[in-house]
């Protein structure tokens, strides 16, 4: 069949890398796309929320499959798009329904559905700007440090961590009355701080079932030993090596089982990827965060270890035959680095040449912002490639990234040395 990805990042090349394994997979464009995506599958210039530009080329195209990497268009209601229009509804859509995609677009809602399907998470309140003091007033009623969430989407960066209480009320203050996250500020959420270690897992479900993919555990800050501003993402490692069957048991049955029975108590139509972003306080797993896709750079460790076919499973979630889907992991650790722009996730130049592409022996490399220019493949993003490697644990995969890592170079490149340090 021919297949539409939509997205340009690690995770749609890492997406892009697996589905062209497949038998079932004729053909796949992948919208925007890029340098790495170019060169395995047919990039379209096309923004993956132009809705009708997508409905034109699916149909002009015969597309068979749509499948949605990023965060917007699910959170714009693609996937309603598709079931409510009678030319598009016989291709399905991978990602849920825009009130499934609520959890990812609104902190409030997913902290209400979570209370709701009584999933253990932090206590909370919201505040918009004409609350503004009594978020101030609730901020004194907690123990520092202070975690205020954009209630929007902010890519990846509306959550700030404050140790005291009067800078929490000036930041409070900024992001509601002075628009410092824009939109995705109208509504902040405080919350109280869990201290514990951070994992995240991934499901895939069909509205019905659900498949648990591997864990994974990401690295957020740009600065070493986890300090500085956070970022998309600075490399992840799979499997997690704390998370022992008695901790995943206790996952599944207190959050992975109750979200998935929440859709159908719920009514919401889900068929796609729910990525629940944990917490593990005293052995005790307690949710942070919903996303409503896979995580960059996770997918680009998780996707790897999947030895089934990524088309295939993509089919049952469709037919709602999830259940009888055999999924198959490779044993061995994967891990990936993040290389990136030299000022990233402040102020950083773009159209910088790589170089050593082509040296890299037993490593993928997923580009995340790159693009083709003439001959060259140029950095295009703050993320700019990422290295994957298997090891037989993560201490080999991670060198083996290193290793290839040094044979890379275009100007004012910068990755972390420290990937999985916490886990020695």
């Amino acid at each position: 069949m021919t297949i539409l990805l939509l997205g340009s990042g690690g995770r749609e090349h890492a997406f892009a890398w697996k589905m062209i394994q497949s038998p079932l997979c004729e053909k796949l464009f992948v919208a925007p796309g890029n340098a790495g995506t170019a060169a395995i599958a047919t990039n379209v210039a096309m923004s993956p929320t132009d809705f009708d530009a997508i409905k034109a080329f699916v149909l002009k195209e015969n597309v068979k499959m749509v499948v949605v990497g990023p965060e917007d268009p699910l959170v714009k209601g693609i996937y309603d798009y598709f079931k409510n229009d009678k030319s598009l509804q016989h291709i399905p859509v991978i990602g849920p329904s825009k009130l499934g995609a609520q959890l990812e677009g609104s902190k409030e809602f997913a902290k209400e559905f979570l209370m709701k399907h009584n999933i253990p998470t932090a206590a909370y309140d919201s505040f918009t700007a004409e609350t503004v003091e009594k978020g101030c007033d609730f901020l004194e009623t907690l123990q520092p440090p202070y975690v205020l969430k954009a209630d929007g989407l902010a890519a990846g960066k509306g959550v700030l961590i404050i140790q005291d209480l009067e800078e929490a009320k000036t930041e409070l203050r900024n992001m509601l009355v002075h628009e410092k996250f824009g939109a995705a500020s109208s509504k902040v959420v405080i919350e109280e701080f869990l201290d514990g270690i951070e994992l995240s897992c991934f499901v895939l479900t069909d509205g019905k079932s659900y498949k648990i993919l591997p864990t994974a555990k990401d690295y957020k800050r740009i600065g070493e030993g986890d300090t500085g501003l956070n970022t998309g993402g600075m490399g992840a490692v799979s499997p997690v090596p704390y998370v022992d069957a008695v901790l995943m048991e206790k996952i599944e049955t207190r959050i992975v089982k109750p979200t998935i029975e929440g859709f159908q108590k719920d009514g919401i139509e889900y068929k796609g990827f729910v990525f629940i972003g944990l917490i593990n306080v005293k052995n005790e797993p307690i949710v942070i965060e919903y996303n409503v896709r896979m995580g960059d750079p996770e997918t680009e460790v998780v996707v790897p270890r999947l030895k089934s076919d990524l088309v295939e499973l993509f089919q049952s979630v469709a037919d709602q035959k999830l259940d009888t889907f055999e999924l198959e992991v490779d044993p061995r650790s994967a891990t990936t680095i993040m290389v990136v722009s030299g000022g990233y996730p402040e102020e950083f130049e773009k159209g910088k040449v790589i170089t050593g592409l082509e040296n890299i022996t037993d490593s993928i490399v997923f580009h995340a912002g790159t693009k083709l220019d003439n001959e060259n493949v140029v950095s295009n993003g703050g993320r700019v490639l990422t290295v994957t490697s298997y090891g037989d644990d993560f201490q080999e995969a991670i060198k083996k990234s290193y290793q290839n890592i040094d044979k890379l170079n275009f100007d004012k490149m910068y990755f972390r040395k420290d990937i999985g340090f916490d886990l020695l």
